[in-house]
């Protein structure tokens, strides 16, 4: 549990899911990464670390560049966990569609 609850902390940031959706795009240079923020990269820098620890982002050193890339199983996992209870809401609305139907 405790790598399901560092993903949702680190999808609880917004500028971290912006980060994530870009990389969905393919690898980048952690500088490419920071440009769309009004932020230090140093900052972007935190950021992206958050997401690595919760193993969403690889970060590789090439020379003096690091690159970002996605690692989406972790998110798998985050889904399967919402798949419970997306199960759970719609056996409770097919529930109160029965009922309605009986009771007019």
């Amino acid at each position: 549990m405790d790598q399901l609850d560092q993903v949702f902390t680190a999808v609880s940031d917004s500028t971290r899911r912006a980060i994530l959706a870009r990389l969905t795009r393919g690898e980048a240079p952690l500088s490419e990464v920071a440009e769309p923020f009004d932020m230090s990269q140093t900052a972007v820098s935190k950021h992206v670390r958050v997401l690595s620890d919760a193993g969403l982002v690889a970060v590789d050193k090439r020379g003096r560049t690091r690159y970002c890339r996605l690692v989406a199983a972790p998110l798998k996992d985050a889904a399967t966990w919402f798949e419970t209870y997306e199960r759970f809401w719609t056996d409770q609305f097919d529930a109160l569609a029965q009922h309605l139907e009986q009771n007019p």
